[in-house]
C-alpha cells in the first residue's frame, strides 16, 4: 500500500508539530520532579481527562476493537471488559477521591501512607515498584506490536525484507520521535501533546462514521452479516456463524476461546469487579489521579474520560468495521486461514478513506500512539527515582539531579520495552496476559488494602509476590495441548470443560488470585498490624467504608466529631447506574452509525436518564463529600517548592 503525497505531508507535518510542541512546553518539567512527574498539581480536571482519555484512544487497541466488532459485531463492547473498562466508573464514584486525599506523587509514595514504614511496608514498597515497572513494559510491548502493524500498511518505505522486521523498525522510528520531547518534558509535554492529537482524532473519527454511513447501505450490512451479529444481547454461545460469509471468522473465534461467550461475559464481569474495586494500578491513569488539584476534580476527571472516550472512538470503530465487511470481505476470504484480523483497521482505511482525509485519519491514529506511548513512559521515572534512588540511595539528592535521572530512566525503560516487544508477535496475546494473570497477581492486594484494618504491609507483599510470580509462571505451565486434552476429558465435569475452553491466561486467573489471597492473609494474620498512629492517619485523611470498625472507635476516641463515611450504598448504587450509562455510550455510536436509529434513540434514552441519576445522585453529592474545607487544609498541607 502507498499513501498519496498529501497523505504523507499530512502526516509529516502533523508528527514535526507534535515533537515541536512537545518539546517547546518541556521547559515547565526542568523546575521540580513535581512538575516533570505531576505537572506540577496546576492542570485543569478537564484537561488532565482528556489528556487521560487520549492516552486510551490507542493504535492497538482500536485495531483490535475493529477485529472484535467484526466477528462478534455488537456483543463485542462486552470484550473490553476484560480491561475491565468500567474502572473508571469506580474511579469517578469513589476511588480517585480516595486515592487523591493521599497527596502522593506514585503508587508506592502510597504504601508509606497506607502500611507506614516498617519493613513489611518497606518490602511492599518496593514490590509496587516491581509490579509497576512490569506493568510499564508490558503496556509498551503492547503498543510497540500495535504501531508497527499499523504503520507498515501505510508508510511507503520498506526498511527491511523481513515483514515483522519491518514493522518492527517503523515502531523504534516512532517511538524515537515521541521520546523525544516525552523523555524531556514530562507531564506538562505529554498532557498539552494528547490535547491536540486527541482533539485531531476526534475529527478523524466522526468524518469515518459520516463516510461509512454514506458509503453503506443498511442492506448491504444485513446481507454482511451473520444472525445476530447486531444484537448486543447474548446466551451461553455466541450464536454467530460466519460460515457463509467470512469462513475463517469462525475460526478465529474458536482460536479466541469465545465460543462459549456467556462463560466469558461472567468471568469478564466478576474478575472486573474485583480488578475495579482495587483501584488504578500503578500506570499513567493513576498518575493522571494523583496530578488533579484534589479530590473533588479527581472524581471529576474520571468522569469526563468515559464520555470523552467512548463516543468519538466507536464511531471510527464502527466505520471501519461496516467498511470492511461490505467492501473488504472478498480479500479477506481469498487469505483464508491466513488472515490477520488485527490487520481489519489499516487494511479498511486504506482501501476506503478517500485521500486527505485519509491523511489526518492516520495522523490521529498515530497521535493516539503517541498519547498512549508517552503516558506510558512518563509512569515509569517516579518508580526509579522517588521510590529507588531518593528512598534507598540518596535521599538528600537535588531537584536538578533527580530530573536527569527522571530523563534517564525513562530512555532505559523505552529500551528495555523495544527489546521485549520486538519478539513478541501477537496483541490479543500480550493484552490476554496484562488483563488477566497480571491483573490476577494484582487484585486481591489492592483491594484488601482500602477495606479491611487488619491488613498490613507483611500481607501485602506476600499476596503481590505471589501473585506476580503466578501470573509469570502459570500460563505458560499450561500449553494449548495440555488445556485441549482436558476439554476433551469426558471424566471431568462439563462446567470445568467448559472453564478450559476460554483463553489460557483467563483460566488461570481464579487460580493466580486464590494464590494471592493465600498470600494476603497468611502475611497479614502470622505478623502484627499496623501502628496505631499509621492506621488512624490513613482512616482520618482517606475515609474509606469497609471492615475499619476498631480504628473508628480510635479515632472517634481521639477526636468525637469525626463521622465515618456513610457512603457505601450510595456509592455502589451510583456504579451500577454508571456501568449502565458508560455502556449506552459506547452502544450509541455504533448503532447510529450501522443506521439502527430505534436502538440508537433507546440508547440515548439510557443515556439521559442515566446522566440525569449520576448529576442527583454523585455530582452534586462530590461538595459534601470532598467540602471546601477539606480541600483547603489538603492545599495549605502541600509544602511549597
Amino acid at each position: 500500500m502507498n499513501l498519496h503525497v498529501i497523505d504523507i505531508a499530512i502526516i509529516l507535518a502533523f508528527l514535526a508539530t507534535s515533537v515541536i510542541v512537545g518539546y517547546w512546553v518541556s521547559h515547565r518539567a526542568a523546575k521540580s520532579t513535581k512538575n516533570y512527574f505531576l505537572g506540577g498539581n496546576v492542570l485543569p480536571w478537564w484537561v488532565l481527562g482528556v489528556s487521560n482519555a487520549s492516552g486510551m484512544f490507542d493504535v492497538a487497541g482500536t485495531m483490535l476493537l475493529v477485529y472484535w466488532m467484526f466477528i462478534y459485531g455488537l456483543k463485542s463492547i462486552w470484550i473490553p471488559w476484560m480491561w475491565p473498562v468500567f474502572n473508571q466508573i469506580f474511579l469517578m464514584v469513589y476511588l480517585s477521591g480516595w486515592l487523591r486525599r493521599s497527596g502522593v506523587t506514585t503508587g508506592a509514595e502510597w504504601i508509606k501512607f497506607r502500611f507506614g514504614d516498617n519493613k513489611g511496608a518497606q518490602l511492599s514498597h518496593i514490590i509496587v515498584v516491581v509490579f509497576a515497572l512490569v506493568g510499564v513494559i508490558s503496556f509498551f510491548t503492547y503498543g510497540f506490536k500495535g504501531i508497527g502493524k499499523f504503520a507498515t500498511e501505510f508508510l511507503p518505505w520498506q526498511l527491511s525484507g523481513d515483514p515483522i522486521q519491518n514493522a518492527n523498525l517503523y515502531a523504534l522510528i516512532l517511538m524515537g520521535l515521541t521520546a523525544f520531547y516525552v523523555v524531556k518534558g514530562g507531564m506538562f509535554s505529554v498532557v498539552i501533546t494528547e490535547v491536540l492529537q486527541f482533539a485531531l482524532l476526534s475529527i478523524a473519527s466522526v468524518a469515518i462514521g459520516i463516510i461509512a454511513m454514506n458509503t453503506i447501505a443498511p442492506d448491504a450490512i444485513k446481507a454482511a452479516i451473520p444472525a445476530g451479529w447486531d444484537n448486543i444481547f447474548f446466551g451461553w454461545q455466541t450464536g454467530l456463524d460466519w460460515s457463509k460469509t467470512v469462513p475463517a471468522a469462525n475460526m478465529k473465534i474458536l482460536e479466541d476461546g469465545s465460543s462459549l461467550f456467556g462463560l466469558l461475559f461472567l468471568m469478564y464481569l466478576s474478575k472486573g469487579i474485583l480488578v475495579s474495586a482495587a483501584g488504578p494500578a500503578p500506570n499513567y491513569d493513576m498518575q493522571r489521579v494523583l496530578s488533579t488539584r484534589n479530590a473533588r476534580d479527581a472524581c471529576k476527571m474520571s468522569a469526563v474520560v468515559n464520555v470523552v472516550l467512548n463516543v468519538p472512538r466507536y464511531f471510527m470503530v464502527a466505520g471501519l468495521t461496516i467498511l470492511a465487511l461490505v467492501l473488504y470481505k472478498t480479500q479477506i476470504n481469498a487469505m483464508g486461514t491466513a488472515m490477520d484480523f488485527e490487520k481489519i483497521l489499516p487494511d479498511a482505511l486504506f482501501s476506503q478513506v478517500p485521500t486527505g482525509l485519509l491523511g489526518i485519519t492516520v495522523a490521529g491514529l498515530l497521535a493516539a500512539f503517541m498519547s498512549n506511548f508517552a503516558a506510558t513512559v512518563n509512569a515509569a521515572p517516579p518508580y526509579i527515582v522517588n521510590d529507588i534512588y531518593r528512598r534507598f540511595i540518596n535521599p538528600n539528592a537535588s531537584e536538578k539531579t533527580c530530573v536527569r535521572l527522571s530523563i534517564a530512566s525513562s530512555l532505559a525503560i523505552v529500551v528495555i520495552g523495544i527489546c521485549i516487544g520486538w519478539f513478541i508477535t501477537s496483541i490479543n496475546n500480550v493484552v490476554g496476559w496484562i488483563t488477566s494473570a497480571l491483573w490476577g497477581g494484582y487484585a486481591a492486594s489492592n483491594l484488601i488494602k482500602w477495606y479491611w484494618w487488619r491488613f498490613n504491609g507483611y500481607g501485602y507483599f506476600w499476596g503481590m509476590m505471589t501473585g506476580i510470580l503466578s501470573a509469570l509462571i502459570l500460563p505458560f505451565l499450561l500449553p494449548a495441548e495440555l488445556q485441549a486434552a482436558w476439554q476433551a476429558n469426558p471424566a471431568l465435569p462439563q462446567l470445568l470443560r467448559d472453564f478450559l475452553t476460554l483463553p489460557t491466561a483467563l483460566v488461570c486467573f481464579p487460580v493466580i488470585l486464590g494464590i494471592s489471597l493465600v498470600g494476603c492473609f497468611a502475611g497479614s494474620l502470622l505478623s502484627k498490624a499496623e501502628d496505631d498512629e499509621v492506621l488512624m492517619n490513613f482512616y482520618k485523611k482517606t475515609r474509606p467504608w469497609g471492615f475499619w470498625g476498631p480504628v473508628l472507635k480510635k479515632v472517634q476516641a481521639a477526636d468525637p466529631s469525626f463521622k465515618p463515611n456513610p457512603d457505601f450504598f450510595r456509592d455502589m448504587f451510583n456504579i451500577v447506574v454508571g456501568i449502565v450509562w458508560q455502556t449506552s455510550l459506547v452502544a450509541m455510536p455504533i448503532y447510529f452509525v450501522i443506521r439502527e436509529y430505534q436502538r440508537a434513540e433507546i440508547a440515548l434514552g439510557i443515556v439521559t436518564v442515566t446522566s440525569v441519576t449520576l448529576y442527583i445522585t454523585w455530582f452534586r453529592h462530590l461538595n459534601k463529600a470532598y467540602p471546601d474545607s477539606e480541600l483547603a487544609a489538603a492545599k495549605e498541607a502541600v509544602p511549597a517548592e
